[in-house]
């Protein structure tokens, strides 16, 4: 039997490959470790915990939630980011895995190389909201009234570096208004002085500012989301009250380590997506009124590059910091 030089160098690589086939096609068979790289109660944890249990049923192996938050959210991802790629260990991350390599200095991983994308979870939507008693009774006014008072409209947000902020920061840009911005520990202390009148305006997830709308210690003056909130027809958006392509929502997006295998990902993606469509889960997204995701990572991907770009040119031209 005759055997070239070729084929005996390939058998080692055939062998080696075939058991990392195998182990992609019955994965899972244990326990996966599910990061989110915020503190429990907040809406990243909330969809996980609600979430994780279904998906859990639909691949016949349990999903513990842990949380590893601090830094932005960089402490989880540091635990993702050097975790091995076999699918066991996933990260539940927010908006600020987009904006973090862009405002801080410093990280011990690379946010576009050390995740690949899984899928969008959900979206969660931001509203530019006025104190009760607001002499603003829309946008234009609202606009025109910053402009006639440079810095005497204080407009609070989640914290430097998230959604909220960048929103807030993005509507500073865009139509020239002088806000004074004051950031917050999270989006309840900034709800709590917005209902109380010690700050004039606020940019907060949509649910929080229609509950303060509904109780009369609110107005919202618009949602920053392509089109009007299924579950809140009646508030307009942004781009309605005249700021063209005005879209910013927070976000809870899945992400595994860098090289893990596409058909991994692919699993997770479309169990997430079925979970998202069960009865159950679409009622709580509707009262947490929040816009649930599901698309393929390679869409997923995509989007987070845009957006990323997109962000990084407002951080430049707005001169945003966050120290």
């Amino acid at each position: 039997m005759h055997t070239t030089r070729r084929g005996v160098l390939s058998l080692p690589l055939a062998a080696l490959a075939a058991p990392a086939l195998a182990q992609e096609a019955n994965w899972p068979t244990r326990t996966i470790r599910l990061v989110v790289s915020y503190a429990p109660g907040g809406a990243a944890d909330v969809t996980a915990r609600l979430i994780a249990p279904r998906m859990s049923e639909r691949l016949g192996q349990t999903i513990v939630v842990e949380n590893r938050a601090g830094a932005s959210g960089t402490v989880g991802g540091a635990v993702v980011a050097q975790a091995e790629p076999n699918g066991y260990t996933l990260l539940w991350d927010a908006f600020s895995h987009i904006v973090n390599p862009l405002l801080l200095t410093g990280l011990a991983f690379d946010y576009e190389k050390a995740f690949a994308p899984i899928s969008l979870v959900a979206a969660f939507p931001q509203a530019l909201t006025v104190k009760a008693g607001s002499p603003y009774e829309d946008l234009p006014s609202f606009i025109a009234g910053a402009k006639a008072n440079p810095g005497r409209i204080n407009a609070g947000h989640s914290g430097n570096g998230t959604a909220s902020h960048l929103l807030l920061e993005r509507f500073r840009h865009v139509t020239g208004a002088p806000l004074n911005t004051v950031p917050y520990r999270g989006g309840g202390p900034a709800a709590t002085d917005l209902a109380a009148g010690v700050i004039d305006c606020a940019s907060l997830a949509i649910s929080t500012a229609s509950q303060l709308q509904e109780a009369g210690r609110a107005r919202i003056l618009g949602v920053a989301t392509a089109e009007r909130v299924p579950t809140r027809p009646n508030i307009p958006t942004l781009i309605e009250g005249g700021l063209p392509g005005f879209v910013m929502s927070d976000m809870a997006g899945f992400f595994a380590p860098a090289g893990t295998p596409l058909p991994i990902r692919r699993k997770l993606q479309q169990t997430l997506a079925a979970s998202l469509q069960e009865p159950e889960v679409k009622e709580r997204l509707d009262q947490m009124v929040v816009l649930p995701g599901g698309n393929p990572p390679e869409e997923f991907g995509a989007w987070i590059t845009q957006t990323r770009a997109e962000m990084a040119e407002l951080v430049r031209v707005a001169g945003i910091r966050v120290d």
